[in-house]
């Protein structure tokens, strides 16, 4: 590729201005970021129906963080291993064969992350309607998609900067949420200590059924993986990201669920879906809503920007294995893979402008967790059958954590299968559909691949 490739140049790995790769930081809050959307205040309502109880509900929300690390443990091996940008297209091309890692990417690179994001989007524009009433949601959602986009069209330098503030003023306002809700809140009668009744909660189906909607909560676990190219020393620093941003999270959510409780009595949250509002009001009073709605907004543009930056790398590295798709493999001087994320953009845009990103989330629900469980077993799979391999990163307690990681999956795709079993079904065909592209684009060897990807 020569510069004048659409005034593209190779990158070289380091930032304009002689800085060096991503940090472990903003890996860190990109993983933060990625996490926290809205799933944390929208659950509880759904929960307190059936479980009744505040350490049951504490329990439910610390086993979900704990199931989230165990993936992080098999996942951070596999990036050590394979130090290249895209998640499970990188993982699945290497651990089985690189049609099933193009399955990964084709569902990624199309709408598994333009459907999150168009929804993040929408959400900003509903609560942005507590600040400003009179702008309607999609012009907003629009607004955010394309402002985040353009800073990540700025190059890598940039976007690091606006994740890193972004996100930190995100951890601040919910730090801030906690401390009032706590201190200025009115005590609820509720325990957080376990009684005898807990145990059975804990065993029961309501829990089972609950800790699915809680994984989805802390999705985004992931999310350094798409990255690991663009990080300094990703050996190191990706397990340490993904564990350091996974452990905030699951402390915030631990803590955002107590507050919850602690302030607003069980019975006006049961049922509600907007129980951040509702806590709000019972804290604050009548500015309780926008308060509440203010937060949530400003933690909507980290997670946004976080999958305008992350999604893209996923076309971004299969442009470099595809030669019909070799377009998005292309850099500006600054980094950015331009067409990588207009394209990402022009399809949340679509999603938005349709309002089917709701029905695409259904249909990609299966597939994306399809591909999560055999980037685990991966792990395995390598260890039996390639034991000699360099593993620069170890995952902790393995076997256990794989096989926890496994079940919970698992029992999370049977769920779906069970309770949206055309969605499900349709959206694995839909991946699957993947190979007969996989069949006239045929992928370059992976070494030569591998090489191109690294200097």
């Amino acid at each position: 590729m020569t510069a004048s490739d659409a005034g593209t140049a190779p990158w070289t790995g380091r930032l304009t201005g002689g800085g060096s790769g991503v940090s472990v930081l903003v890996a860190t809050a990109i993983v933060v970021a990625d996490m926290i959307g809205v799933g944390v205040f929208t659950s509880l309502g759904f929960q307190v129906k059936d479980i009744p109880s505040g350490f049951s509900i504490l329990a439910l929300w610390t086993v979900g963080g704990i199931v989230a690390l165990c993936g992080v443990f098999s996942y951070s091996e596999l990036g050590a291993m394979f130090p290249r940008s895209s998640g499970e297209y990188n993982f699945l091309g290497r651990a089985y064969h690189p049609a099933f890692g193009f399955l990964a990417g084709w569902v990624s690179a199309t709408v598994g992350f333009a459907a999150p994001v168009a929804l993040a989007a929408m959400a900003f524009g509903e609560y942005a309607k507590s600040v400003v009433p009179e702008v309607p949601p999609i012009p907003l959602a629009i607004g955010v998609v394309w402002l985040v986009s353009i800073v990540q069209l700025t190059g890598v330098r940039h976007s690091s900067t606006f994740q890193l503030i972004s996100t930190i003023l995100k951890v601040v306002l919910i730090v801030a949420f906690l401390v009032a809700g706590f201190v200025v809140g009115t005590p609820q009668p509720i325990s957080f200590a376990p009684h005898a009744g807990d145990l059975p909660r804990i065993v029961s189906a309501p829990f089972a059924i609950g800790l699915v909607f809680v994984m989805y909560s802390f999705s985004g676990w992931n999310a350094a993986t798409y990255i690991i190219g663009e990080m300094s020393m990703p050996q190191r620093n990706l397990p340490r990201a993904l564990l350091g941003g996974t452990l905030i999270v699951l402390v915030l959510y631990v803590a955002l669920n107590a507050v919850f409780l602690y302030s607003t009595p069980i019975s006006a949250l049961a049922g509600q879906l907007d129980v951040a509002s509702v806590a709000g009001n019972a804290i604050f009073g009548s500015l309780g809503g926008r308060i509440v709605g203010a937060m949530i907004c400003f933690g909507l543009i980290s997670s946004i920007s976080a999958m305008m930056w992350i999604g893209p790398r996923v076309m971004m590295t299969m442009g470099e294995d595809i030669p019909a798709l070799r377009v998005f493999s292309k850099r500006s001087v600054r980094g950015a893979p331009a067409y990588a994320i207009l394209f990402q953009l022009a399809a949340a845009n679509l999603l938005l402008f349709t309002r089917s990103f709701e029905a695409v989330l259904d249909f990609i629900q299966f597939s994306l967790l399809f591909c999560s469980f055999f980037t685990v077993a991966g792990v395995i799979k390598l260890r039996i059958t390639d034991p000699d391999l360099p593993r620069p990163y170890r995952a902790w307690g393995y076997p256990f954590t794989p096989l926890i990681f496994l079940l919970v999956t698992a029992s999370m795709m049977y769920y779906l299968l069970t309770e949206r079993p055309v969605q499900s079904l349709s959206g694995l065909l839909v991946m699957l559909s993947g190979l007969l592209i996989y069949a006239v684009f045929r992928r370059r060897p992976v070494a030569a691949a591998t090489s191109h990807n690294r200097e």
